[in-house]
């Protein structure tokens, strides 16, 4: 069945992000010349809710993906051919009660190591809401509800808790949940964690005994220490001067990061210490980067067009600082 996205949806999305494109531009010194290596690989169907969201990688290279509007789990090879993996279900009510935005989406995705896909599911609705399991040939299934008046947002896996980390960016909260489903709790309620006009706390990756996640409308970068008992510890305040931003990833250099800075339309390097430069622009085919991820000394970077209305996109990048 051909899901038509509105232009009313568009709208909604739009009018949260369009802010963003103009409040912090990077100062002149701390950008980098964009690499002119980069290229789309693949492009996706607005029309369809295609605009991906979030990524997850594969072993052999291909990269699953959630498609937001279109409540999918997609599979997308080496080649830019995208595969559909699985459906949510719509809601009774289209959606519409789904908070700030105003329609059901798929957003974060964790991969773990029998293949098994981890979704987080915002639907507005409680029978629907929450985290959902994708085993190899199945069919998607709830195994966590969150609040309805929430959005579970950014999904991280701490492999050796067996927990997951769900943030929600509008309850200014991170969730957490055993591996194997159950009842959520809350880990963090931090004012760091809070929005301040459209989402807060959103992207999460678990490294080196802590969490970190990113603030979209703050511009932050945080690290959130495990501590005894797996009590969240006070965020720690790793990078700033960055609203919009979106997802990110590790580039395996320490705690370097790239990450997603989507209404400003930017990929950016964020250095230990805090130092950004942009890497990649809408001159490289960027169309409001939502997630990355690394593999080897490329980058993939998933752009869902919320505000530029163009072109929803996969783009391969290499790494800053490899050939």
């Amino acid at each position: 069945m051909k899901i038509k996205l509105s232009s009313a949806v568009l709208a909604v999305v739009a009018a949260g992000t369009a802010a963003l494109t103009t409040v912090t531009a990077l100062p002149a010194s701390a950008a980098a010349t964009p690499d002119s290596r980069a290229k789309v690989i693949a492009h996706f169907d607005l029309d369809n809710g295609q605009m991906p969201e979030n990524v997850a990688v594969e072993p052999g290279g291909a990269l699953n993906v959630t498609f937001a509007a279109a409540r999918q789990i997609a599979r997308v090879d080496r080649t830019g051919a995208t595969r559909i993996l699985a459906t949510l279900p719509l809601p009774a009510d289209g959606g519409v009660g789904t908070p700030v935005l105003g329609f059901p989406l798929t957003t974060g995705i964790v991969r773990t190591r029998n293949g098994t896909l981890y979704v987080l599911y915002a639907a507005g609705s409680a029978d629907m809401t929450g985290l959902w399991r994708l085993t190899p040939g199945g069919t998607p299934q709830r195994i966590a509800a969150l609040p309805a008046e929430g959005l579970p947002n950014g999904l991280a896996l701490d492999e050796r808790g067996e927990r997951f980390y769900i943030t929600d960016s509008v309850l200014g909260k991170i969730w957490t949940v055993p591996r194997t489903g159950g009842t959520p709790a809350v880990w963090s309620a931090a004012d760091d964690l809070a929005s301040t006009s459209f989402l807060g706390v959103n992207g999460a990756k678990a490294r080196d005994g802590a969490l970190w996640v990113t603030n979209l409308d703050k511009g932050t970068v945080l690290r959130i220490p495990f501590r005894k008992g797996g009590r969240a510890g006070l965020p720690q305040v790793k990078a700033t001067g960055l609203v919009g931003l979106d997802d990110f990833a590790f580039t395996g250099r320490g705690e370097e990061i790239v990450a997603a800075v989507n209404g400003p339309n930017k990929v950016v390097r964020i250095r230990p210490g805090g130092a950004v430069s942009t890497v990649l622009d809408a001159a490289d085919g960027l169309q409001n980067p939502t997630s990355v991820a690394v593999r080897g000394g490329k980058v993939y970077v998933l752009s869902a067009a919320y505000t530029t209305k163009t072109d929803p996109n996969l783009l391969q990048a290499h790494l800053p600082g490899r050939r």
